[in-house]
């Protein structure tokens, strides 16, 4: 296994414990805490795959899906012992965010994609599980919300490109895009660092 596969593997894992805290939030059952930790962790790069048009990742290798699965079957069991299960969701759905972006965006590179697709597709990984988890579990995304979000991942995404663009190393590309996402991920959570946002004014009156 590649270092880019093996981080790819932390984030779907992430990714789908995320998901099983939902389900445990929405009390559902164990085949609600395999649909939801298995949507979440695969579903951003699932939709990567499809648009470079390549092999669906989890399709030619199943050890993603065992691993949603198997994080599902614990997560049922052991979600209870969690008393600020909101809590450990955000900061998981921020870890899994700095790892899918930075990966989505390197697997796009090697697939032959611009630099300014890269960086989208980046985005696009790491934000669309998180979106189809809550859209299913009927919350409020995160993605929706004022704080930084698809910020940090685009600009974990960008990060690493530049460094790719620079001839660093992967690994050293690979690890600032991921700091880089995540340290403007946790100073959203812990700061509520957001962009400016747009206001409603009237129009002119020509």
């Amino acid at each position: 296994m590649t270092f880019v596969q093996f981080l790819d593997l932390i984030g779907v894992a992430v990714f789908a414990a995320s998901g099983a805290l939902v389900a445990s939030r929405k009390e559902m059952d164990l085949i609600g805490f395999g649909l939801m930790a298995t949507l979440t962790g695969i579903g951003g790069g699932t939709l990567r795959d499809l648009i470079l048009d390549r092999p669906v990742f989890w399709v030619a290798d199943q050890s993603f899906l065992i691993v949603c699965l198997g994080i599902a079957f614990v997560g049922f069991f052991a979600a209870s012992s969690i008393q600020r299960r909101y809590s450990a969701l955000v900061w998981a759905d921020a870890v899994g965010l700095s790892f899918f972006a930075v990966i989505g965006a390197r697997i796009a590179e090697v697939g032959g994609a611009g630099p300014l697709t890269t960086i989208v597709l980046g985005m696009m990984s790491a934000t669309f599980g998180g979106l189809a988890r809550d859209i299913l579990a009927g919350e409020q995304p995160l993605l929706l919300k004022q704080e930084i979000y698809a910020t940090a991942a685009l600009s974990a995404a960008a990060v690493y490109v530049g460094g790719a663009a620079l001839g660093l190393p992967v690994w050293v590309s690979v690890s600032a895009g991921i700091i880089t996402g995540f340290v403007l991920r946790a100073g959203a959570i812990l700061r509520h660092w957001s962009l400016p946002r747009y206001k409603a004014r009237p129009g002119r009156e020509w």
